[in-house]
């Protein structure tokens, strides 16, 4: 008896024993229940009527008899089969409405009467122009934010600032209603809708195509003309090496003189990385398309097409003026190169002839105001290199550590804004800040390099360099003073927060006398308050 003749026989006599059992526990045969359903579940697979499992003869003696090992078990593979594919497309169609897409695209059919290539590709582009009005309006969400974003306190707790994340978090979020700035959810707002109709088009043409669709094999021109196929002969090159090239074309474009290119630290380093990634994504890219139908690949061409269509016009200052998305009274900034325009005379300020000179051989002090304009138009990344380029020329420049310093900190990189403000802190000290503009750059760095200690933890150490500002003496210069009543601040804010409040008073209150409208803060403390921390860091912000 072979293998599958045992096991359909260990299965019969299972079943006539639990149909007994039930019939001694129930004195009334008659009102007995079936034990399965009267269905024939297994009708669809084409097994046996199963009838024999609980079917009494006319005479008991073949009750327990089983059927002959000769009887027929017919099982269609092909009927299986059919059922799991349908079970897969009812799946499909639960999650998306293909078959709505394909009627309408059929109904386009029936009425114009054009061949399938010209049906796909201009509903690919109806589909698009539809959700461009989205994009406009996610544009203008986005320049609001911009121009809201610096109002904005951190997302992350501050230094001394003595909030949990949650209450920062509760703290931002009312900050942003307060000052009408849209929510940050609008930056995937185009994604959200764009992408599952990309994928409802791609899943309702690729069934069309793998299911041979009426008219979709000859709907097709040129070198495809069946859009049933996948590519071949010796034009199958073609759609692939399209698909690829409109990628990488798609990749540069977004990532070509924007916001992201531009941004420096970790989420520079990570858009760096992340427009690597997708530039390698060319070479698969080109592989797949020999195993897409031809007619999803009409779609993915067409869909590619309109993407840089749609960014090189978005781009363009008359599109964007017309659309509002551009502002007319915003200064431009100055594009940078390798060569940069610069003066012959050492004075930036002077009104003299302008030649191009590399930045190798410029002076420490130009490099150093050349990475001050830099930073002041938002290329952090190329400041900092001309920063590096100064110090290598002149290790002991206090204002290039200075600035070098000022400009690693807001990059959070506290440990090496320290060293560098450190380091300045001691050539200051040796110049024994003669003038005034030398007090106040030891003022800042002062104060600097005691925001950098803290952040790192080193609270002591933090507080040392803040007491340095009070160590000094006031000065003179208004704008020196400002920051001198600023570093005080700082300091009864450091101590507040480590319980030396004596202390803090003392300092809060030369701070009131010169500025009594932060008399707010001297009463926090005074009250042991703990929003006294708070406060200060929400008012200061923007320094740091």
């Amino acid at each position: 008896m072979t293998r599958s003749n045992l096991i359909l026989s260990a299965l019969r006599r299972s079943r006539p024993f639990s149909t007994l059992s039930r019939l001694l526990a129930n004195p009334n045969p008659l009102t007995l229940q079936p034990a399965i359903p009267s269905r024939n579940s297994l009708a669809s697979f084409h097994f046996p009527s199963c009838q024999f499992f609980s079917t009494r003869t006319d005479d008991d003696s073949d009750f327990l008899a089983l059927p002959t090992a000769s009887e027929p078990i017919n099982f269609d593979l092909d009927t299986v089969m059919e059922g799991v594919v349908n079970g897969s497309n009812v799946f499909e169609e639960s999650v998306l409405p293909v078959g709505a897409v394909i009627s309408l695209l059929e109904s386009c059919h029936d009425i114009t009467g054009l061949p399938w290539w010209i049906i796909v590709a201009s509903s690919t582009l109806a589909m698009r122009m539809t959700l461009f009005p989205l994009l406009v309006l996610q544009m203008h969400k986005i320049k609001q934010i911009s121009v809201c974003f610096p109002k904005l306190p951190p997302l992350l707790p501050p230094p001394l600032s003595g909030r949990s994340y949650m209450e920062q978090i509760i703290f931002f979020r009312r900050e942003r209603r307060a000052i009408c700035c849209p929510s940050f959810s609008w930056f995937l707002a185009y994604l959200s809708v764009q992408f599952p109709c990309f994928l409802l088009w791609m899943t309702s043409i690729r069934r069309m195509s793998l299911n041979n669709h009426p008219g979709f094999n000859c709907g097709g021109t040129l070198w495809f003309q069946n859009l049933t196929e996948f590519p071949h002969g010796g034009l199958a090159f073609i759609f692939p090496l399209l698909i690829a090239g409109l990628h990488y074309v798609n990749v540069q474009l977004s990532f070509d003189r924007s916001s992201i290119g531009n941004t420096s630290g970790q989420l520079g380093l990570l858009s760096k990385c992340y427009k690597y990634y997708l530039i390698f994504l060319t070479l698969p890219m080109f592989f797949i398309g020999y195993y897409i139908p031809q007619g999803s690949l009409v779609y993915w061409v067409t869909n590619s097409s309109f993407t840089i269509i749609q960014q090189v016009s978005l781009k363009h200052p008359v599109v964007g003026a017309k659309l509002g998305l551009l502002d007319k009274d915003s200064p431009k900034a100055p594009v940078m190169s390798e060569e940069m325009v610069t003066p012959e005379s050492v004075s930036f300020d002077s009104p003299t002839k302008w030649c191009k000179v590399s930045p190798e051989n410029l002076s420490p002090d130009e490099l150093l105001v050349l990475s001050v304009q830099l930073l002041s138009s938002g290329q952090r990344d190329r400041a900092i290199s001309m920063l590096q380029m100064a110090l290598k020329k002149d290790p002991n420049h206090t204002k290039a550590l200075t600035v070098m310093g000022h400009t690693l900190l807001q990059e959070g990189l506290h440990a090496e804004a320290t060293d560098h403000l450190e380091r300045a802190i001691s050539k200051l000290f040796l110049a024994d800040h003669a003038t005034a503009e030398d007090a106040n750059h030891l003022i800042l760095t002062l104060q600097w390099a005691g925001v950098a200690c803290i952040s790192q933890g080193n609270k002591a150490e933090g507080i040392v360099h803040l007491e340095g500002v009070a160590s000094l003496e006031e000065p003179e210069d208004p704008k020196s003073k400002a920051h001198y009543y600023d570093g005080l601040l700082l300091l009864a804010s450091a101590l507040s927060r480590e319980g030396r409040k004596a202390e803090a008073v003392k300092y809060l209150r030369l701070v009131v006398a010169y500025d009594p409208s932060r008399r707010n803060f001297l009463e926090e403390c005074e009250n042991d308050e703990d929003s006294f921390v708070g406060d200060l860091v929400s008012s200061r912000r923007r320094d740091y």
